[in-house]
């Protein structure tokens, strides 16, 4: 008279990790990380005049975001025995860290904060084209490494030649922000066309 055998089946269900691996996976979620992060950018090149703790609020605001968006996003990810896994959780690690640094000190100098914008697309760029090259099951791979090589372009073009005026790197990051969006939007758009195919090829009950 023991309820022990139903009981395994409903922790399945209610597993986080398949939880979060479908969340990860839905287009919705691709796209909400898209609109979070075009958004930012638009209000950065609106709002060119903004002063420099403004500015620093936005990136801040972006970088946590955006890490909560790449922790979900990073258990649809397996495809290479969790290495990719892996690296998605260190890019959603170095995203909230990258945010937590900026908004702690939103007064501190253009150089400082350049550093750490510097900083933080190179790594992630670094990470986003390893997950690219080692997860077989991501849905055009080729554009993510793309990205990833670009982040790691403007990472060392950050690092290596400064940003001086907050004008400056107001436009850099409002036209880093609106077209990495862009292309999470193209990447959402693609997950949902993938998974309307899946959809459809699969025998309807």
């Amino acid at each position: 008279m023991t309820e022990s055998p139903d009981v395994a089946p409903q922790r399945t269900q209610s597993d986080p990790d398949d939880y979060l691996k479908q969340l990860g996976s839905s287009w919705h979620w691709a796209l909400g990380f898209a609109l979070a992060t075009l958004i930012p950018g638009i209000l950065i090149l609106v709002w060119p005049d903004e002063t420099l703790h403004i500015l620093a609020v936005i990136i801040g605001l972006q970088f946590l975001v955006a890490g909560v968006f790449r922790f979900v996003t990073a258990f649809s990810h397996g495809g290479d025995g969790g290495g990719s896994r892996l690296a998605g959780v260190l890019i959603a690690m170095i995203a909230i860290l990258a945010g937590v640094l900026v908004l702690r000190h939103p007064m501190q100098t253009i150089g400082v904060l350049s550093l750490i914008v510097g900083v933080f697309w190179l790594l992630t760029g670094v990470l986003r084209a390893y997950t690219a090259i080692a997860d077989r099951a991501l849905v055009h791979r080729g554009l993510l490494f793309g990205l990833g090589m670009l982040g790691v372009v403007a990472g060392i073009v950050v690092l290596c030649f400064p940003v001086d005026s907050a004008v400056a790197l107001t436009r850099l990051l409002g036209l880093w922000f609106v077209l990495l969006g862009v292309f999470e939007l193209v990447m959402a758009l693609a997950l949902r066309s993938s998974t309307r195919r899946v959809m459809k090829a699969s025998p309807t009950a």
